[in-house]
């Protein structure tokens, strides 16, 4: 994305925010609660329009070829979207659906999902039946399905507790790895930065620090990246 601005009743919510993302590229979009992840999102997904900048996906400009760039990306939101009284199966299945998937050929990368975040045997538990983790896993399996470039995760460790919120970061990562999905993860919790991991720090709704950990700590003298951040966003409560 290049310049990208986004107002709300007249009030700046984003100015001029810029960075690309490569494949297999892990990115933390790093930022106090309130700094504009959640909007910067929302422009992606086109659940907000914008007037001033530019966002591409895999080369396509989102508002000339919107359905297409959108099939390129995968998004879990902040807020579940899983149908709880559905089966696991029949989430997946509507998903590929709306993706012109087959039934036979839903079920095959439903199941290839599930086996890569370690729930081959949830595929016909109701969704509701699975803890906050699962739901979560299953989810991002949904995002993955289509097998798009780009994965976007809005806080997706809300809620979970301390074991499930590692568990869920460390698969993510593998994922990453192993598939070569550039992976956009907005949080505000400092514990899910790893070390390789490119970050970029937005402070009302500003871009004031994209690197490597080592190039943030330098560039605010700090001792960690906790307190790097800390000093970024003035010590905002996170």
């Amino acid at each position: 994305m290049h310049d990208l601005s986004f107002s709300y009743s007249g009030q700046p919510v984003l100015e001029s925010v810029s960075f690309e993302l490569k494949a297999g590229e892990f990115a933390v979009l790093l930022g106090p609660n309130g700094a504009g992840k959640t909007t910067l999102f929302s422009l992606i997904t086109r659940l907000y329009d914008y007037r001033q900048g530019e966002i591409r996906v895999g080369g396509l400009d989102l508002h000339r070829h919107s359905v297409e760039a959108h099939a390129r990306m995968g998004v879990v939101f902040q807020q579940p979207t899983l149908d709880m009284d559905l089966s696991v199966r029949q989430n997946l299945s509507y998903h590929g659906a709306l993706h012109g998937m087959t039934p036979a050929e839903a079920k095959r990368r439903a199941s290839q999902q599930l086996t890569r975040m370690e729930m081959q045997g949830s595929l016909n538990l109701r969704v509701r039946h699975l803890s906050g983790g699962q739901r979560r896993r299953v989810e991002i399996a949904r995002g993955l399905l289509h097998e798009p470039r780009l994965l976007l995760l809005d806080e997706p460790t809300v809620g979970l507790d301390i074991a499930s919120r590692r568990g869920l970061v460390e698969h993510v990562h593998r994922l990453c790895r192993e598939q070569g999905v550039a992976v956009l993860w907005a949080t505000h919790l400092i514990d899910e930065v790893y070390p390789e991991d490119r970050v970029i720090v937005l402070h009302r709704g500003q871009v004031c620090a994209d690197g490597g950990i080592g190039d943030i700590m330098a560039q605010t003298s700090s001792d960690s990246i906790g307190d790097a951040f800390d000093r970024l966003t003035e010590g905002e409560t996170r």
